[in-house]
């Protein structure tokens, strides 16, 4: 991967790791989802940020500790943002098919955050 910004420019840690592109693979489906609970959408949407940002963040980290601890964060941020759209699916806020796609792209990543975290 490359850096999105500047597609020469030498990569950091985090465009390295799988997870930080399936994080954001899962912000972009958040905010696909455009719940019309606001403040369900507002806890999505940080959420899935706070993910992509605990990826990034335990990338950079130098120790082993460090890292799980960071990573450990990132997976509970990403489960909260999956389980606010299927909440937001449940209640009809948005299509259920918007959940579907976030829980698959969330039990992949959790499944990556949690390989990290050993």
């Amino acid at each position: 991967m490359t850096n999105p910004t500047k597609p020469h420019a030498p990569l950091l840690p985090h465009h390295k790791l799988i997870a930080y592109g399936v994080a954001v693979e899962l912000l972009l489906a958040v905010k696909a989802a455009n719940i019309r609970d606001a403040k369900l959408r507002d806890e999505a949407v940080r959420a899935a940020k706070g993910t992509c940002l605990n990826c990034a963040e335990g990338a950079g980290r130098a120790s082993r500790a460090d890292k799980a601890r960071v990573f450990a964060i990132a997976r509970g941020e990403a489960a909260s943002a999956v389980a606010a759209v299927e909440i937001a699916a449940h209640a009809g806020d948005t299509a259920p098919e918007h959940a579907e796609r976030c829980v698959l792209l969330g039990h992949r990543l959790v499944a990556l955050l949690t390989g990290l975290i050993r």
